[in-house]
């Protein structure tokens, strides 16, 4: 059995972290951009950069998107989901977007008193977000990973701003999310675990502990944006049998 260990005990985890540790691990990042431009969203393209990372090599991945084109901040669930449901996407993929998604749909639903179908996302709703969601997705498909593992998660500290205003860390749709994991305590006045991130953990993750029983293959790194100098910001991600 091929399993993926998330090791998010480091510096939290984040779509892109994600995507470029899966990146790293040696899923095909041409093929991952050419099914995410078959979507109807803005025109955007990949590039994925090897940085250090507090001595660590990891990969940075960057969603660019066209400078000409009004970005589209909002989209309701329902609309994502037809996206999907109509792509060209494996099976699998498909079925591990939704695993993603859904959590996100459910905490937004909770936090602003509406359905699944009628909520609408923020920052999740905008191409960066479905493109790391997604993207991890075909990225795990390619990898053939069939269960994944997670340590607890670091969540960080402080407040950030969202469109609703200041809230303290994590955001609301982010520990609504976290129900039921493990949140490991960390002293870092930043956002480490972002919603996309927490949902990629809720979604995909049979269980959060310690590096399983498993016989390691590869490991990768996915960089997040910020420099710490305590730690690395990165997040681990362990494949093996």
């Amino acid at each position: 059995m091929t399993i993926l260990y998330l090791d998010s005990s480091i510096s939290g985890i984040s779509g892109d972290m994600t995507l470029g540790a899966l990146i790293d691990l040696g899923a095909d990042l041409n093929e991952i951009e050419a099914r995410l431009q078959e979507f109807p969203i803005e025109p955007f393209c990949l590039e994925v950069e090897g940085v250090i990372k507090k001595g660590i090599y990891s990969k940075k991945l960057h969603v660019i998107q066209d400078p000409d084109t009004p970005p589209v901040h909002h989209r309701h669930y329902s609309e994502i989901k037809k996206m999907i449901e109509e792509s060209a996407l494996t099976p699998r993929a498909k079925e591990l977007s939704f695993t993603i998604f859904e959590p996100i749909a459910h905490a937004e639903a909770k936090i602003h008193h509406s359905s699944i179908e009628k909520v609408h996302f923020h920052e999740v709703g905008a191409v960066d977000s479905i493109v790391d969601i997604v993207g991890a997705a075909i990225a795990i498909d390619q990898l053939g990973v069939e269960e994944v593992y997670a340590s607890p998660v670091v969540v960080g500290s402080g407040s950030i701003h969202i469109d609703h205003g200041r809230y303290p860390v994590p955001a609301p749709a982010t520990l609504e999310i976290l129900k039921g994991i493990p949140i490991k305590h960390s002293t870092v006045e930043k956002e480490l675990t972002t919603p996309t991130g927490a949902g990629i953990l809720k979604g995909l993750a049979t269980g959060y502990s310690s590096l399983p029983s498993m016989t390691i293959e590869k490991i990768g790194y996915g960089a997040g944006s910020y420099d710490f100098d305590t730690h690395p910001n990165v997040l681990r991600a362990v494949l093996g049998k």
